[in-house]
């Protein structure tokens, strides 16, 4: 029983590890087809530990199609005790005048426990929700900026880098079940972190769940254009995991390992 609850916050944050992420450097704002390169291609490395030990590694990547539509994805790998899964998450948007509008999104989830797919097509222009899977379509209000659970993160990126000065952010996310919720960002400090990827500074900012009772920290570098360096999690006040940047590599460069 007391593995069986474990292996809950497990599942819980390897799914906040891929709904958090924010990543990539800025880029120039010149307009392309059809969406603004705001970000160049990159990938980034990051160590999952629970309680400081090693068990798994993240990857957040971010890369051009032919069409000029940003494909934006992330996947985990953690190994646990007697548990080990893979989960991958796809975001196909476009970027114009700082927004971020998503396309298509899909999510698999595949190892110890149940396996899960998810796949959604959007259409912001006609206020349409498409869930492929289940072959249902929802009457949704894209408006408000609407994102999907990882269009955000790029949304949030964009908003850091224009103004980090707002201490609040609150983004409006289609979940997999077609329900619309309020993700709320608060600032919460500055901190200097020692990383696998080395001495850094950066800004956190926290996300509460209070029926959960379940806390969200995250850091993110302003030397870095606000990449997400760091993320930690606890729930009724005991620590869960945590995600830490080990390497970047932006186009063909690595930045550092």
């Amino acid at each position: 029983m007391i593995i069986l609850v474990k292996f809950k916050k497990f599942l819980s944050l390897t799914s906040l590890l891929l709904f958090m992420p924010f990543s990539s450097f800025a880029n120039s704002t010149k307009q392309a087809t059809p969406t603004e390169h705001y970000f160049p291609e990159f990938s980034a490395q990051y160590t999952v530990l629970h309680k400081s030990d090693p068990v798994g590694t993240a990857k957040r990547a971010l890369s051009y199609q032919a069409d000029g539509s940003i494909n934006y994805h992330y996947e985990t790998y953690v190994e646990w005790l007697i548990f080990s899964q893979t989960r991958s998450e796809t975001s196909i948007l476009t970027i114009n005048n700082n927004q971020v509008t998503p396309q298509h999104y899909t999510y698999t989830r595949e190892g110890t426990g149940k396996d899960k797919r998810y796949e959604w097509h959007y259409d912001a222009a006609n206020n349409k929700a498409k869930d492929i899977e289940r072959k249902r379509e929802h009457n949704i209000d894209f408006s408000n900026n609407l994102q999907d659970k990882l269009s955000y993160h790029l949304q949030h990126r964009l908003n850091l880098i224009r103004d980090a000065k707002h201490k609040t952010y609150v983004y409006s996310v289609i979940n997999t079940s077609g329900s619309v919720k309020d993700y709320i960002y608060q600032y919460d400090g500055e901190e200097e972190l020692i990383l696998p990827y080395g001495l850094i500074k950066a800004i956190r900012f926290k996300r509460e769940i209070k029926e959960k009772e379940r806390v969200t920290y995250a850091w993110f570098a302003p030397e870095l254009n606000y990449l997400l360096v760091k993320l930690y999690q606890t729930k009724a006040g005991n620590e869960q995991f945590e995600a830490q940047l080990s390497s970047l590599t932006v186009k063909a460069e690595t930045v550092k390992k």
